[in-house]
């Protein structure tokens, strides 16, 4: 071979080694995450995903990419967000109740892994809790099952209450369980349950004065997603108004309301950021039992309940996991 070739077939394969190795590297999974909020109202679960998932080996930017979508509170689009990203296409899907049903609508072989406030059985998420049989799998934290256990604890905070009012969004799957729950747990102990409905925000502002007006002695909030956006709008109200108010999840005292019980849904996430992992290094939603979240907390606000004029029970405050002074 003359040197010319040579040195010309040596160029040419060098030239090819870039590509043939860049061709070998795999391609950086992508994750599809279907919100049903706003990126604000999800900030602390997004954080915990991505601590789930970097315990798990992943890190964004760096060895997974996650492409997410906001209904906005308007769950009507979750449908066409979660077609959007199964024709991206992403190689996992991750959402909350609503956000994984729209994905299952859509695909039966893009993995979904799901963080649940109800039962995902009798959603029609999995075939079972142990077996999930089909492409999800997830989280299920209670949020639509505690409605006894906070009657209890607002009867314990105010044991001469007669009259107590539920703030429920009527376009919430998680209604109907928690009014059902509610009130069963309510007229067990002589409780009178008023039903305030809200779509929006002019609806909390109604439902308060509703409130006001019929002289409710206190308020639960049933979980949802929109209620949960306005948590600061209904903290203020409940002490502008001195309205004892119990609610599901943290997010609200740490907003100025009063008291919640419930499980946490950033530990949720993390565990749903874990499983994820799991799934991008090829275990199959079938196989992965639904975790049942086991963490609940229960969180007092004093200075709210200085605000409006409300001695905590000393027993409260000893159960409290978290006591904001």
């Amino acid at each position: 071979m003359k040197r010319r070739e040579f040195i010309t077939l040596l160029g040419g394969s060098a030239a090819a080694w870039p590509l043939a190795a860049r061709a070998q590297q795999p391609a950086t999974p992508v994750i599809g995450f279907l919100g049903g909020g706003t990126p604000a109202g999800y900030a602390p679960y997004a954080a915990a995903l991505r601590q789930g998932l970097k315990e798990a080996g992943y890190v964004e930017g760096q060895n997974v990419a996650i492409e997410f979508r906001w209904a906005e509170d308007q769950a009507d689009r979750l449908p066409a967000l979660a077609a959007e990203l199964v024709r991206r296409p992403v190689a996992v899907l991750v959402g909350n109740t609503l956000g994984a049903l729209a994905a299952k609508a859509v695909t039966a072989t893009i993995p979904i892994v799901f963080a649940s406030v109800t039962d995902p059985v009798k959603a029609g998420l999995v075939a079972s809790l142990n077996r999930p049989g089909g492409n999800a799998t997830g989280v299920y934290f209670f949020l639509a099952d505690l409605g006894s256990k906070q009657v209890g604890l607002l009867r314990e905070l105010l044991p001469a209450a007669a009259r107590v009012g539920l703030l429920v969004n009527p376009t919430s799957p998680l209604t109907e369980p928690t009014t059902k729950d509610v009130t069963a747990a309510a007229s067990a102990v002589g409780l009178k349950i008023d039903i305030v409905p809200a779509r929006d925000s002019r609806e909390i502002e109604a439902g308060f004065a509703t409130l006001v007006r019929d002289r409710a002695d206190a308020l639960l909030v049933g979980p949802d997603g929109f209620l949960l956006s306005r948590r600061l709008q209904i903290a203020t109200l409940a002490a502008r108004h001195a309205i004892p108010t119990v609610y599901n999840v943290r997010e609200y005292p740490e907003a100025g309301g009063l008291m919640s019980y419930g499980t946490s849904q950033a530990e949720a996430y993390h565990q749903v950021g874990v499983y994820t992992g799991k799934v991008l290094k090829g275990a199959k939603p079938a196989d992965l039992p639904v975790i049942q979240s086991t963490k609940f907390e229960l969180v007092i606000n004093v200075p709210t309940a200085r605000a409006i004029g409300l001695e905590i029970p000393a027993t409260l405050l000893a159960r409290a996991d978290e006591v904001i002074e």
